[in-house]
């Protein structure tokens, strides 16, 4: 049997791995294996329910990793990882015994569901074992920053609950780094390089030395000075670190640690001109930091040897790195650069529209911190490369809002509804939230005219599963007050039902099979609603360079419907649940007099949302 590389001491988590994987699509309702029964699920289900405590005991540590840091001890040995008792003794001195993490993004875009995922790491192993965390900025490439981003990402770690112990910038330590260079260029260990770009390509990819390479140390300190004081331009000078052209790794092949940029810097303005590469900088700046561990997605695994090179010849100390894989989740489309003509072609809202899983859309879709982090702990930390199911972060933002969401009455897709035996105007108690009293409760006006929503009416009573309303005997109970009997119904020139005659009963002397949810049209507050689909259609999309064709250009639709007053006291990126309809958010883009609310989710995962047309249907309500 082959071995399965993990990152654990022994084999014996293994074991466990499918257990985790049948545990989670049993948690999160993700079927296995094709389209199953619905009997097959629920008997699988019973089946396990008396075993979640026990499985919970035995899963906690593989799903959260931070739990224990060994395992982040266990990273690739290679030459130079170690610490000599003198660099362990001036570390601890410092650091005091408290193990110390960095969240380093490049602010060159925004921060989205993968970073989620490494703040969850960092900062909370940082919490988890009284240590401390960075948030760095790793900006040492002008030209792709900004300081939209810079803001965007330190509101969007505190957002999802984490505090920084230290804001810091890779370009605060510009001075020492540039220090360093010139120190690796005295002890022969880099070299000014005038090869171009394609050239150094090429030198790399056949193992070939640049032809300034053994150039004296003298000159490369002259040009290197040059290149600090402009004299360059972009492209005619770098500083290579002198390595090993001949490893099998392409990072040890005399990696660029040094270029040319005329760009002014959002951080630095124009101090430099001169910007150090990332595997140069940001070794050195986790060593200058001492950080304990430099978590890293796989990607960057076959760095380890460069990182710890580097970090070798300058005698500094030797964080632990551990690599991980990244967080790939269905239906999301992650590239900044595609969603870029996505915002460019306005087929999305920008980068915080809604269907997209950046941190900024994911608010205002109605995704709570809470959810976010909770969906990172169940996902665990893993090397191994794996595809989430949307529908598994769908639910813990399911269980999340369930819990905390105040209810609301709101017609998404009104009809008009006039009661023939009845005028006048009562008031209702109606509790905020079924199993939370501690809420409280709203007052609700009931009246002559009301709205229904029109998947609760049929205009015949042919439907033996339909329990809404329609012509007939048949009594339908109206949430919170009496029940009502169809008595007739108007249609408008499109034969549309657009007036729906009942009488109703207070007394509910006929039980109902079902209530419907109603607002009062004297009280109704107008609402924009947004409701939302998946973005893609195919999951392609995240690899295919003609990922335009896999978009859903159908995914949003605006409607127009009402809701009881008590919605005018809900704020911005606050979410409530419409009673039978899902849960809503109050968008950014509401005004005075306007209220604009994006549907977060469906009470429960609908058939078509796990697989085929995502969008189709305004409501889900179950009749």
């Amino acid at each position: 049997m082959p071995h399965l590389p993990t990152p654990f001491p022994s084999a014996r988590p293994c074991r466990y791995c499918c257990c985790r994987f049948i545990f989670v699509c049993i948690l999160c309702g993700v079927q296995v294996g094709g389209n199953q029964q619905r009997k097959r699920e629920q008997t699988f289900r019973c089946f396990f329910t008396p075993l979640r405590a026990q499985m919970s005991a035995v899963l906690e540590p593989i799903l959260e990793v931070k739990k224990d840091l060994r395992l982040l001890q266990t990273g690739r040995p290679v030459q130079g990882f170690s610490n000599s008792p003198e660099l362990l003794e001036k570390h601890y001195a410092v650091t005091g015994g408290a193990p110390y993490f960095r969240f380093p993004p490049e602010p060159n875009g925004f921060l989205h569901i993968g970073h989620a995922k490494s703040m969850n790491l960092n900062f909370g192993c940082a919490v988890a074992h009284k240590g401390k965390c960075y948030l760095r900025y790793d900006d040492t490439n002008p030209e792709a920053e900004d300081q939209l981003y810079i803001d965007s990402i330190v509101e969007m770690v505190k957002w999802m609950g984490w505090e920084p112990d230290w804001v810091t910038f890779s370009s605060d330590y510009f001075q020492r780094l540039y220090d360093f260079a010139v120190q690796l260029i005295k002890d022969g260990k880099a070299y000014v390089d005038h090869s171009t770009v394609e050239e150094i390509k090429k030198q790399r990819e056949n193992r070939e030395e640049s032809p300034w390479r053994n150039r004296s140390v003298e000159e490369s300190l002259k040009h290197f000075e040059y290149m600090r004081q402009g004299r360059y331009a972009e492209g005619d000078a770098t500083l290579r670190m002198k390595i090993d052209m001949k490893s099998d790794n392409p990072n040890m092949r005399d990696f660029v640690a040094y270029r040319v940029k005329y760009t002014e810097h959002p951080h630095t303005k124009d101090r430099w001109c001169i910007y150090p590469s990332y595997d140069y900088t940001h070794c050195l700046i986790d060593s200058l930091e001492n950080v304990d561990y430099s978590l890293c997605t796989l990607e960057f695994e076959t760095r380890r040897e460069s990182y710890f090179w580097l970090l070798e010849q300058l005698d500094l100390w030797r964080p632990h790195v551990w690599e991980f894989s990244r967080l790939n989740v269905t239906g999301s489309l992650l590239s900044k650069r595609k969603i870029n003509v996505l915002v460019k072609k306005g087929i999305v809202r920008g980068f915080d529209d809604p269907r997209l899983l950046t941190l900024a859309g994911m608010r205002r879709r109605g995704y709570t911190p809470r959810a976010i982090n909770r969906f990172c702990d169940l996902v665990g930390i893993t090397r191994s490369m794996n595809v989430i199911q949307i529908t598994m972060l769908e639910h813990t933002l399911r269980e999340d809002l369930d819990e905390r969401t105040e209810r609301r009455m709101m017609i998404v897709d009104p009809v008009k509804v006039v009661v023939d035996n009845w005028d006048g105007k009562v008031e209702l108690k109606c509790p905020n939230h079924p199993r939370r009293p501690e809420l409280g409760s709203r007052s609700v006006f009931f009246g002559k005219e009301f709205y229904i929503d029109r998947s609760d009416f049929r205009t015949e009573d042919n439907d033996s599963k339909f329990y809404g309303l329609a012509p007939g005997p048949r009594a339908v109970g109206l949430k919170y007050t009496g029940v009502v009997i169809c008595r007739g119904f108007e249609c408008d020139e499109t034969g549309q039902p657009s007036l729906i005659h009942v009488d109703i009963d207070f007394d509910r002397s006929t039980k109902p099979k079902t209530n419907i949810s109603w607002v009062c049209a004297a009280d109704a507050v107008p609402v924009e609603f947004r409701l939302y689909g998946y973005l893609l259609t195919d999951d392609r999309a995240a690899t295919d360079p003609d990922f335009l064709k896999y978009i859903d250009t159908e995914s949003e639709k605006v409607v127009h419907g009402y809701s009881e007053p008590a919605i005018q006291d809900t704020k911005v990126f606050e979410s409530v649940q419409a009673e039978r309809f899902g849960y809503f958010v109050v968008d950014p883009d509401t005004r005075p007099g306007h209220i604009v609310m994006n549907r977060v989710l469906t009470l429960k995962e609908d058939k078509e949302k796990a697989g085929g047309d995502r969008t189709k249907g305004v409501t889900t309500a179950k009749k």
